[in-house]
């Protein structure tokens, strides 16, 4: 079998051994260079180009719903962590009675232990699920349901896990205790949240005076959004601003620059890309942030007719 292999960039370096293993079964293997940013993004094209039987997806599990060309295999790349290593934790959560607990897939095979933990230790432990996840307590990038779907119910949020990317997916009102597993070390993400939601809504308000918008549209199959994008050039047109869809498998701030005419993107791709307004350098709004501009037009507009 010819099988293309697909690695996150923190795993290319296990990229060698793991195409030795799979020869020796007997498999023609390729590795995939390009980027790649998370389950939703697929070497598809690759996979077609070098006419593979399989695509061997590492480090993520299923996150597109629908058939694909070619067939994908996900494999999860699992990190234990020490679970009583959260006992760090209790002192930072005390005043917390019923806390919500998410993790990234390469710990989420242990959710139950911490869950266990933490409520010998007195505390209530609710575990949801979002929509785009696979498993209850995981969350991704764009997608923070699993503590969502449970935030009416507890006073605190508990991540566990690496890094800054995916707890910020969590935009709660609940205050937010990140445990990082590997440094054992407890944060309290308010500062990094609220500063995040102002510069969400500092782009809404930059946006509010552009003329020419450019809307962005993904070609990966897990971010193909093309009802998204018509609508976003439909609803900007008949308010009499000029659009265009901008279409790429890779939307990169300093391509995208040498389009000057346009003054604001929209967004229908990764919902993060809406973090980075500085390397785009002007601003960049998913489409609920669109929503919100909208509203802010036709609330002008309708005062202006008074």
């Amino acid at each position: 079998m010819r099988i293309l292999l697909q690695f996150p960039e923190g795993l290319k370096q296990k990229a060698l051994g793991f195409a030795k293993a799979y020869e020796a079964e007997g498999h023609e293997v390729f590795l995939s260079a390009s980027a790649c940013y998370g389950a939703c993004d697929l070497a598809l094209d690759e996979a077609r180009w070098l006419k593979a039987d399989k695509i061997v997806h590492f480090g993520h599990n299923r996150f597109i719903k629908g058939d694909l060309p070619i067939p994908v295999e996900y494999m999860e790349y699992r990190l234990d962590i020490d679970v009583e290593g959260l006992l760090a934790l209790l002192s930072h959560i005390e005043a917390h009675k019923t806390i919500a607990l998410a993790t990234t897939v390469q710990h989420v095979h242990q959710i139950g232990r911490m869950k266990e933990l933490l409520e010998k230790n007195g505390k209530i432990v609710l575990i949801g699920k979002g929509e785009r996840a696979q498993l209850p307590g995981q969350i991704l990038g764009c997608d923070g349901g699993a503590v969502k779907s449970v935030e009416k119910d507890v006073d605190a949020v508990v991540f566990v896990g690496d890094g800054m990317f995916h707890p910020l997916a969590l935009i709660t009102e609940k205050p937010i205790f990140a445990y990082n597993p590997t440094t054992r070390a407890v944060k309290r993400l308010d500062e990094e949240i609220m500063a995040l939601r102002k510069k969400r809504k500092g782009s809404i308000t930059r946006a509010y005076l552009c003329r020419k918008f450019g809307i962005l549209l993904s070609t990966k199959p897990g971010q193909f959004n093309m009802a998204g994008a018509q609508w976003a050039k439909g609803e900007l047109t008949k308010r009499g601003f000029e659009a265009a869809i901008v279409a790429a498998n890779e939307l990169e701030p300093m391509a995208l620059k040498n389009f000057m005419a346009f003054e604001c993107f929209i967004n229908t791709a990764c919902p993060r890309m809406a973090d980075d307004t500085e390397e785009f350098g002007k601003p960049v709004l998913n489409l609920d942030m669109l929503i919100d501009l909208l509203k802010i037009i036709d609330g002008a507009a309708e005062g202006g007719k008074r």
